[in-house]
């Protein structure tokens, strides 16, 4: 597998990430495992997890795998702290005690001494944001992270928490695929002047663009579980029906699966390092991994930029079923 460059930094990963939201909570050990050794013999090496995923039984398995059946070295292991605010008297969330208390919990389940990027997971309005970034500064400083990052921030607290970072802030996780392309608007630019590289989560449309929603909702799916399936149903909108369609035709024309092209649309975008893809199993990874031969025709990454230009527009909260976004009551991806 191809490796590239986070950012501006030295820091290289496979151009493919494994995420691991499932872990714990979808997928049981030892699918992680068996994912996990799929991912490594494909030539992968960026794993990404959070330290709420199964309310930490993602880090959990990981650091069972550590222990028993891959060298933690084999691994550019990715992790995330700061989405839950939490009662009592440190305020949690981006606060400085609460993310260095957070680091230290995800050292111990994943028995490493270090994370190779760190990233705060989520923008916090009640901390300020000197006091969020002297808390990485001092977990980069005290050899605890490599590298660190952020993650779903808008461009502008992009742009303002590398300008007042003390060391340089090497990524942005953001949702990035066909069926929501808003970080090139303002995330992607700033991220790029910035030195930043885009690790896009989300890249197959949160399951939509396999093309597996086009006739119902499988049983087995994302979007039949009471958990994820506002998160999938965001997407399941007429526009996102044309796209899909345009992906399945290019992936009849090329003798490949939609997830494939979907994937391979993504992964090429200018700017982007790794796609982030979540597999509840290690027959779904598989097909992730197909896309790694493939590049996309200029003739098609044309016809797609062009049917997936139209912008999302905002609909009213909680109904995920209409042509746009939800902008409220939609659940966070590490819920």
């Amino acid at each position: 597998m191809e490796q590239r460059r986070v950012g501006a930094s030295g820091l290289r990963v496979s151009r493919l990430a494994l995420g691991t939201m499932t872990w714990g909570r979808d997928t049981d050990a030892d699918e992680a495992g068996a994912s996990l050794l799929a991912f490594l013999d494909a030539g992968g090496t960026l794993v990404d997890t959070a330290d709420v995923y199964g309310d930490g039984e993602a880090e959990a398995i990981l650091g069972g795998l550590f222990a028993d059946v891959i060298p933690r070295t084999e691994v550019v292991l990715a992790t995330k702290g700061g989405a839950r605010r939490e009662d009592g008297p440190f305020g949690g969330g981006a606060s400085r005690s609460s993310l260095l208390a957070s680091l230290d919990a995800s050292l111990d389940r994943m028995g490493t001494d270090y994370v190779d990027l760190w990233q705060l997971h989520a923008w916090d309005p009640e901390v300020p944001l000197d006091e969020t970034l002297s808390a990485v500064d001092l977990a980069v400083s005290s050899g605890r992270v490599r590298y660190a990052g952020v993650a779903n921030y808008a461009g502008w607290q992009l742009a303002a928490a590398a300008r007042s970072a003390g060391l340089p802030l090497v990524s942005v996780q953001s949702e990035y695929s066909l069926l929501d392309r808003g970080v090139e608007d303002e995330v992607l630019p700033a991220a790029t002047y910035h030195g930043m590289g885009l690790l896009p989560w989300g890249p197959l449309g949160r399951g939509v663009l396999t093309g597996k929603y086009r006739d119902g909702t499988p049983n087995d799916s994302r979007g039949a579980s009471a958990h994820l399936g506002p998160y999938v149903g965001r997407h399941r909108t007429d526009r996102a029906a044309r796209i899909v369609q345009a992906v399945v035709t290019a992936a009849h024309g090329l003798g490949t699966s939609p997830l494939a092209v979907a994937l391979a649309w993504v992964r090429d975008r200018p700017g982007v390092v790794a796609p982030v893809v979540g597999a509840r199993d290690g027959a779904q990874l598989l097909g992730s991994l197909a896309a790694e031969e493939l590049t996309l025709p200029p003739a098609i990454r044309g016809a797609l930029d062009d049917v997936s230009s139209a912008p999302l527009v905002p609909v009213p909260s909680g109904d995920p079923g209409t042509d746009g976004v939800m902008v409220e009551d939609e659940p966070a991806p590490w819920t």
